[in-house]
This record gives C-alpha cells, structure tokens and sequence, in this order.
C-alpha cells in the first residue's frame, strides 16, 4: 500500500530505489492520489521524533547495519510524519530509518506525509511497533498505560482498539507494579516476562530485587520462581530462602497457573492456597469501588447489592 501510494505521485527527487517502483505500478494500475496524505523529500532537521514513542531502546547493530544499507542503496521505504506547522514536521512512523539516515549523513528522507490528530499519531506509532514486535515487555505496558490514560478507556476497549485480547493487556499492565530495579532487569532483557510475572506476586520490593538477583545468579526457570513464590506464603521474608513446602501445604504448577489466570481475569492479586483437606481462594480488592467491580465478574448485580446494603448502614449511623 505504502508503494502504490507513493507510485501515484511524482517521483522527481524521489531516491531510485522508489522511482523504479512508482513508474512500474502508477502504469500498471493507475493508482491515484490518496486523500490526507501525499509524499515529499523532507529535510532531515525539518523532523522531530515522536515524543510519545513507546519504544525506547534501538538495537545498535540493526541501526548500523541499516546505516550502511542506506549509504549503498538510499532509504528503500519512506517514513511517515504528520504537518506540525510551516516547513515543521512530527514522526509517526520510522524512528529507526530517520536516525539511520541522519547518521548515514543524508540532509533529505522520503516520506509520506499524513493529516492525522494526536490520538491517531500515538496508536499509529504504537500500533507500528506492536506489530513488528520491537518493544519489550516493559515498554509495551508503559504504552498500554499511556493509551489508557489518553483515551479513558477500559481494558476491554484498548484490547480491542490494538488487536490484543483483555487478559494479555492486564497482564502486561501488571508488569508496571514491579520494583524499579527488577524493571531495569526487564528492560535490559536479563529478566524474562515470565519471571516478572512471576515476581508480581512479592509484594515486598526488597525481596522482589532479591529473588531477581537469585534468578540471575542462579539461572532459576520459571517454574521455579513461581514455586518459591508460592512458598513464602503471607510471610515475604520467607520466599528468597524457601526450601520446601510448608506444612500441608500442596505446591503445584497448576495451582500456580490458575492463580495467574484468576489474576489476569479480576486484575488483582489472587492466591489459591491447597491443604490436604481443604483449601482457599483470596481475592484482594483495593477499595470498594474495586470490590464492586470484582462482583460483577464473580456474581453480576452483587456489586450493585452490596453498594446499596453499605450506603443503607452509612444512613443508620448518622
């Protein structure tokens, strides 16, 4: 699409690797112009990047291998930038190819320029990363926070809008709860997705970056940590030294899974805990606005019920 679009405009000025195409297509399929968006040679300097960008870290390699490629060939495949005012312009896609070109010493770049507001810039950019699956875990919840507080949107309508089912959005939202220092493991890759849910469920951030040092050090799968995790019980200073099971306490994977799940499916913290007769669900709630929302998962209209029981009892007392 983005070749045909630039096909059906003219190529003066246009680098030879888009001037081939756009002769081959414009004659083929007498493509015409699209409406809001048109292609131009941009100066370099004329581009500033999307300060909203949720991708934060380029690998250096790839841009050097790009920078080259750029030096043989040109840019093969153009940026997209929006209008921000006279001869000033905004990114929406293509952070990578403008920093490559700026290293590779260009003064211009080919680049497709959109009529877009900045709700449909910050999807876009997002959406374009997403997809290409260049964030990492921790900077794509940053971006899911972001778009939920840009739009004022549930977790069900921002899965929809980016094609991601609710629970993986909350769950990666989750991510954002860990300690500034097991982040920091997370960004740089040292710390899988896995592990870091795993993690989500200490709630002490010194222990936290203690067992995250352990499954560095230690090379811990994540079975593992969710064992260790599920040992510590309501005791956090226990988890980083668990050794075994606690007294009638049944330690099992699948336990553990489920409580992720119901994690993800209540978005809150959910313990499953398996005696050898008996056991327990706890389901944490973080105010009664929360504890409203979680009934109408575990039982639609108790919420409702309960609100009304509560604002009754409040009217007694006074």
């Amino acid at each position: 699409m983005a070749a045909a679009k630039v096909a059906s405009l003219p190529t003066h000025g246009v680098s030879r690797e888009t001037e081939a195409p756009a002769a081959t297509d414009a004659s083929a399929a007498g493509v015409s112009e699209v409406s809001g968006a048109h292609f131009a040679e941009v100066p370099l300097d004329a581009i500033k990047p999307n300060p909203r960008q949720p991708r934060e870290v380029f690998d250096e390699d790839a841009l050097a291998e790009l920078v080259t490629s750029i030096k043989e060939v040109g840019l093969l495949q153009p940026v997209v930038v929006r209008q921000t005012g006279p001869g000033r312009y905004e990114l929406i896609m293509g952070e990578r190819r403008w920093r490559a070109c700026r290293e590779a010493g260009l003064e211009k770049i080919p680049a497709i320029v959109r009529a877009t507001d900045d709700e449909k810039l910050l999807l876009d950019a997002l959406l374009e990363n997403l997809h290409r699956a260049q964030l990492n875990p921790l900077e794509e919840a940053a971006a899911y926070d972001q778009l939920l507080k840009d739009f004022k949107c549930t977790h069900d309508e921002l899965a929809d809008r980016i094609g991601r089912s609710r629970p993986q959005v909350s769950n990666t939202l989750r991510l954002l709860k860990l300690s500034p220092s097991v982040q920091k493991r997370l960004a740089a890759g040292v710390l899988s997705a896995g592990h870091a849910r795993a993690l989500l469920s200490v709630e002490d951030s010194e222990e936290q970056d203690h067992l995250a040092r352990r499954i560095v050090a230690e090379g811990l799968s994540v079975r593992s940590v969710e064992e260790i995790v599920t040992l510590m019980g309501s005791s956090p200073q226990s988890a980083s030294k668990a050794k075994g099971p606690r007294a009638g306490t049944r330690v099992s994977p699948a336990l553990t899974g489920l409580a992720s799940r119901l994690s993800d499916r209540f978005e809150t913290r959910v313990k499953v805990d398996l005696g050898q007769k008996k056991g327990k669900i706890v389901v944490e709630f973080a105010s009664m606005d929360d504890l409203e929302r979680i009934l109408g998962t575990l039982a639609p209209g108790e919420g409702r019920v309960l609100g009304q029981s509560l604002a009754e009892e409040s009217d007694e007392e006074e």
